[in-house]
């Protein structure tokens, strides 16, 4: 599906599909963290099974008030504990699959929030 945002100054995502979505652009395959304010670096995790507690820590030291947890083709909840850094930092954590975390990003980007999208691309 190719997404058209209203103006967004920042990185959007522009399209999605099995194993990929496209941001800015660039058809990417791998797990990405993407923020409002123009961060982009990879996940380091091709399956929600090597989720950890570290790779939601990484996510606390953002400058944003909310992380969307996209986690894959299918809805899928992380462990309590693990959010505790960003609970910790006054952080929200919002878990849907990553389709619906793309467009949710997209929407609260282009009203200027601070926020993350945290991604999950698992290797076909």
């Amino acid at each position: 599906m190719k997404l058209q945002p209203d103006r967004i100054d920042t990185l959007s995502v522009t399209g999605y599909g099995p194993g990929w979505i496209g941001i800015s652009g660039e058809k990417v395959t791998r797990s990405v963290v993407i923020t409002s304010l123009g961060e982009q670096f990879d996940w380091g995790c091709a399956h929600f099974s090597e989720l950890s507690p570290a790779h939601f820590a990484r996510l606390a030291d953002l400058s944003v008030e909310l992380v969307i947890f996209g986690s894959g083709d299918q809805l899928r909840f992380i462990q309590p504990a693990w959010a505790s850094s960003l609970m910790q930092r006054g952080v929200g954590l919002e878990t849907m699959d990553t389709f619906a975390a793309c467009r949710t990003f997209n929407i609260l980007a282009g009203e200027g929030r601070k926020v993350a999208a945290a991604l999950l691309i698992e290797a076909q």
